[in-house]
């Protein structure tokens, strides 16, 4: 007898005149190729049997089809093709009904769309993502959606590779009927029945008219063409997005055959296009961060009550993203001015929300229940785990703690949200350095997907496990860190931060180099950041370092002159740009650059010229060289690691999926041989990461460190 584990993906039984056609392949139902081969031999069945008068697909579990099984990226395609699939059930004489309960997604759309009707429950979510992985619908999706929901509002939402609910799918077309409840299959026959009871034949989306007069199909085109030019300037270089307006766009101007052919092809120059591998890899990676060797060893903390300690920016931020996990904050603060302060500082965001209409005030007022402002640490005695994120000091930061370890229970997790400071020497200054933990967050907070945590030499696995659990709940990306000066990300920017300083006084202006950033993919600027986040935190960061600074290491003092301005950036009026009147996009500034030409002067230095693509190359290898010693000294677990805390939360550009990849996908060797001609003019510098020389002289490069 078979068991349970070796029975068929997809199952077909009868009830009645339906042929019930359903997909088990935990945990999602994603369209392997056992799935594919089974819902094409279902259809065939159907089709054969004269005593079957309708097909009902769904989906086991909590998935109707939830896309694309992802363990199947990369390798030789195997058939049936989805598009085969797609087709197949399309053309079948018999009804075809799709009963939808949660996700349908991709292909699992595209499935439903080649159903002849469609029946969601109240958990459904219909969308066709591809776009995040640099790719567009490839089985029929970029000609059927437009057919179902018209033009414009299919190619948004394939654009946006956003989810739509099962009440907005019903209203944009592609779903024929609400059914309340959680039983599919019920719901699906019911309506399967109710079809036939009717008489209904056959309604194949593919013979949907689109445009069906000159007007309406010069409109479509028109709509597209706006649709193209916004999102040129949104996508910045990304491949597929415009490739599926012109998808869209064959969907208005040909026959629906010649459509699925134009789609094809696209979707092929996408697959081969080098930014799907770096989207690909970037979707992995976010997946793999939460696989820490901690977790092995030890289950999380229980935690339900949470503390954080400081109300400004930072302080207010956690604490949104706290109670938006559902959690209880007490936020303390040291005198009633202050906590009055941060109390606005966290009303102000749900009151923003308010205002755009995306809260209401009772939803508001539930959730400020459970904040609790306080000036006492003895409020806090009972809470589960306490962020620290008062002011970028370890003294302060020292004397937080040793409250902390007066006040909270034991077993308490104190946390601290430092960017830069040793968390050894936070942790020692409590009788608990085992409870002790970095949580490197990101301004603002509550927006920000990544969180560093930064796992000192004495904390528990169970804290660390703890900490991953919180960032779970809180909806952010994970990455764990070793304690060293600014961690993972903060270490490599001051790196490629000091190259860019060293590019700007050899000759390329603070302006040639932000743009050459831009134009790479960033959305902003080493400058424009600087300006941002406010030079006077930089500028306090060196002040730090400068007595354990490298006497003969290259020193920039630009921004230096900058901040002795007071010229601290955006919220100054002025930094390395120009903020007319609060204006939030900087001006170029000429007395920065005759500060520029002064230091030049003053160092003898004389400016030379440089290309865009010089810039990038000595960016570029700053940041992946600092990335190698990283990782040698264990700071990251993996390359992976790196590239997900620069895609979350350092703005590089997601399609070339993190600074290590982007590495691998230049050439280990290239990138290396740029070092070395570097090192020419700065030996000190550009001194080769050992792993780069070890991992070129091997052949190998940094994905090979992901699968070790």
């Amino acid at each position: 007898m078979s068991s349970a584990a070796e029975a068929p993906v997809v199952q077909t039984r009868r009830d009645g005149d339906v042929l019930v056609v359903s997909i088990n392949n935990p945990p999602v139902n994603a369209l392997g190729q056992a799935v594919r081969a089974g819902l094409l031999a279902a259809i065939e069945q159907a089709d054969a049997d004269a005593a079957v008068r309708a097909v009902l697909i769904v989906g086991e579990g909590k998935a109707f089809i939830a896309g694309a099984d992802i363990r199947e990226f990369g390798k030789p395609a195997v058939p049936p093709s989805l598009p085969e699939v797609c087709n197949r059930l399309e053309a079948s004489n018999k009804i075809v009904v799709a009963a939808i309960h949660g996700p349908a997604l991709g292909g699992g759309l595209e499935v439903a769309m080649s159903a002849h009707y469609r029946l969601a429950l109240p958990a459904a979510k219909l969308g066709l993502p591809e776009v995040n992985l640099g790719l567009l619908p490839g089985a029929g999706g970029t000609q059927r959606a437009p057919r179902l929901m018209g033009v414009q509002a299919a190619a948004e939402l394939m654009l946006s590779g956003k989810h739509l609910s099962a009440k907005a799918a019903q209203a944009a077309g592609l779903v024929d009927k609400l059914v309340e409840g959680n039983d599919a299959l019920a719901a699906g026959l019911a309506y399967a029945n109710e079809l036939l009871a009717q008489n209904a034949r056959p309604r194949r989306t593919r013979d949907i008219a689109i445009a069906t007069t000159e007007e309406t199909r010069a409109a479509a085109l028109a709509e597209l063409d706006a649709l193209a030019a916004e999102t040129a300037k949104k996508s910045r270089g990304l491949f597929s997005p415009l490739k599926i307006i012109e998808c869209a766009r064959a969907a208005v101007e040909l026959p629906f055959d010649q459509g699925l052919a134009r789609e094809r092809a696209l979707f092929t120059e996408c697959l081969n296009s080098p930014q799907r591998a770096g989207l690909v890899h970037a979707f992995f990676a976010e997946r793999e961060t939460a696989k820490i060797p901690e977790a092995k060893a030890a289950a999380p903390r229980h935690f339900a009550k949470i503390a954080v300690i400081g109300g400004g920016t930072m302080g207010a931020g956690i604490t949104v993203s706290a109670l938006d996990a559902g959690l209880a904050v007490t936020m303390i603060e040291r005198d009633a001015e202050s906590i009055a302060r941060g109390q606005a500082n966290v009303e102000k965001v749900y009151n923003g929300l308010i205002a755009k209409g995306r809260m209401t005030e009772e939803a508001k007022a539930a959730i400020m229940a459970r904040y609790t402002p306080s000036t006492s640490y003895d409020s806090i005695a009972d809470v589960d785990l306490v962020i620290e994120a008062v002011f970028e000091d370890l003294e302060v930061k020292k004397a937080v703690f040793k409250e902390l370890d007066r006040v909270c229970k034991s077993g308490a997790v104190l946390a601290t949200n430092t960017s830069y400071l040793d968390i050894d020497a936070i942790a020692a200054a409590t009788s608990r350095p085992q409870d002790v933990i970095g949580l490197h967050f990101f301004s603002p907070a509550n927006i920000m997907k990544l969180l560093e945590i930064v796992v000192p030499a004495k904390v528990a696995p169970d804290v660390v496990t703890t900490a991953f659990e919180l960032a779970k709940k809180m909806k952010k990306v994970p990455v764990r860190a070793g304690v060293c000066d600014g961690f993972i990300g903060n270490r490599i920017l001051a790196v490629y931060k000091q190259a860019a300083d060293y590019i700007m006084e050899d000759g390329a202006s603070p302006y040639e180099i932000d743009e050459a950033v831009r134009a790479f993919g960033y959305p902003m600027g080493p400058f424009q950041v600087t300006d941002l986040a406010g030079g006077d935190i930089g500028w306090a960061t060196r002040k730090r370092r400068a007595a354990t600074r490298d006497p003969k290491a290259r020193y920039v003092e630009v921004a230096d002159r900058v901040c002795e301005n007071g010229w601290f950036g955006q919220k100054t009026g002025r930094g390395f740009y120009l903020y007319p009147q609060g204006a939030r996009v900087g001006q170029a500034d000429p007395e920065v650059l005759a500060i520029v030409d002064a230091e030049r002067a003053r160092k003898g230095v004389v400016p030379r010229k440089f290309t865009a693509d010089e810039i990038m190359r000595r960016y570029m290898a700053a940041m992946v060289n600092e990335g190698a010693k990283v990782l040698e000294e264990g700071i990251a677990l993996r390359p992976l690691d790196i590239d997900v805390t620069f895609l979350s939360g350092y703005g590089f550009p997601r399609w070339r999926g993190g600074p290590m990849k982007w590495a691998d996908m230049a050439g280990l060797p290239k990138v290396l041989a740029d070092i070395e001609e570097f090192a020419k003019e700065d030996a000190l510098f550009w001194k080769p990461a050992p792993l780069l020389q070890k991992l070129v002289a091997e052949g190998k490069d940094f994905d090979s460190l992901n699968k070790a």
